[in-house]
């Protein structure tokens, strides 16, 4: 009889497995869940079209992903709910970097470890950031502006400000402005990463100051179109190269920006790495949940992870500046999108 039962134990574990369903297996136990902060851009857009098919290379199975629609409030409530389906891991793009924090807090004590996309958190813990430097962005896009317009009126387009990213990326412009292009007055709309604000913001400041003469958009995948129905109804969407154009620096990299500098509509974008971010954020997730932890230092795959303010560690991913020159390289996510 003990024999049997051995036998049969025997077969019944050569059959299933260690993870086969009806086995005693667990398999849903490495399901990752995603929160997104909005689909209202191209750029996350292709963010969220990656996550599938880069958590498959990854061998991560994701749940669908979950869109917060830009509410901190709603993305704290997306991470709890995503916590009582016992998801094992959890990949977050903050909207809030301080608003976040409950949310990082509550997947702490469920033992659930973090991912961070695009905006590193200042409250709460994560395994790691994948990002940008966003720094960087804006000293690109000051420099962009200022080497072409050297003197008179810019206006800035900022993202969120309660966002890290939305101070980096002021910050860093003001500051480079301020020492390298003294000439140059800089107006802000504060846009909140809304294109409905961009173009009342850039509606109102372009009929009190029609001689702007450049403009620097935070997030172009969210801001280009505002911005182009603007100009165009002020009838001052000139093409580069010809007197009048009012030069425009953006930041994303989208299908759109590529196509408005390849018309000469823009004069360039940084293409934020929407597709890294993706790839990135499946392979540390699939790591942090097998207990790995990360150190600052080379990456491996051509980017520094590096030690934030406040003990984050982030692998600022490589974020090239697009022009006429290189707006076809095959390489750019927004020509693969």
């Amino acid at each position: 009889m003990h024999h049997r039962l051995a036998t049969a134990t025997a077969a019944l574990l050569l059959l299933c497995g260690p993870a086969a369903a009806g086995c005693g297996g667990e398999t849903e136990a490495r399901e990752v869940g995603v929160v997104l902060p909005l689909l209202t851009s191209p750029f996350w857009e292709a963010y969220n079209n990656d996550i599938p098919k880069e958590a498959r290379k990854a061998g991560v199975e994701v749940l669908p992903t979950v869109n917060s629609e830009g509410d901190p409030g709603k993305q704290i409530t997306d991470i709890n709910n995503l916590l009582a389906q016992d998801v094992k891991g959890l990949v977050v793009s903050p909207i809030d970097s301080v608003a976040v924090g409950p949310g990082l807090s509550a997947a702490r004590r469920a033992h659930v470890p973090v991912v961070a996309v695009d905006v590193a958190p200042e409250r709460g813990k994560v395994a790691i950031v994948v990002r940008a430097d966003n720094r960087a962005y804006g000293v690109k896009a000051c420099h962009g502006l200022g080497r072409a317009v050297r003197r008179g009126t810019v206006v800035q387009i900022q993202g969120d400000l309660a966002s890290v990213n939305g101070r980096d990326r002021t910050v860093a412009f003001d500051h480079c402005m301020a020492r390298r292009y003294p000439d140059i007055k800089v107006l802000n709309i504060p846009a909140n990463w809304q294109a409905e604000r961009a173009a009342a913001g850039l509606e109102a400041l372009y009929t009190a100051h029609p001689d702007i003469k450049g403009i620097y958009l935070q997030a172009g995948g969210v801001y280009l179109a505002p911005t182009l129905r603007t100009l165009q109804r002020h009838h001052s969407l000139v093409p580069v190269g010809h007197r009048g154009h009012i030069t425009i620096v953006s930041i994303d990299g989208t299908p759109q920006e590529l196509d408005a500098i390849r018309e000469g509509l823009i004069d360039a974008t940084v293409s934020q790495p929407a597709n890294l971010y993706a790839a990135y954020a499946m392979r540390y997730i699939k790591q942090a949940m097998a207990g790995k932890r990360f150190t600052a230092g080379p990456s491996g795959h051509g980017s520094t992870i590096v030690r934030l303010r406040g003990g984050y560690l982030e692998d600022q991913l490589p974020a090239p500046l697009v022009t006429r020159a290189n707006v076809d390289d095959r390489s750019l996510w927004g020509n693969r999108a």
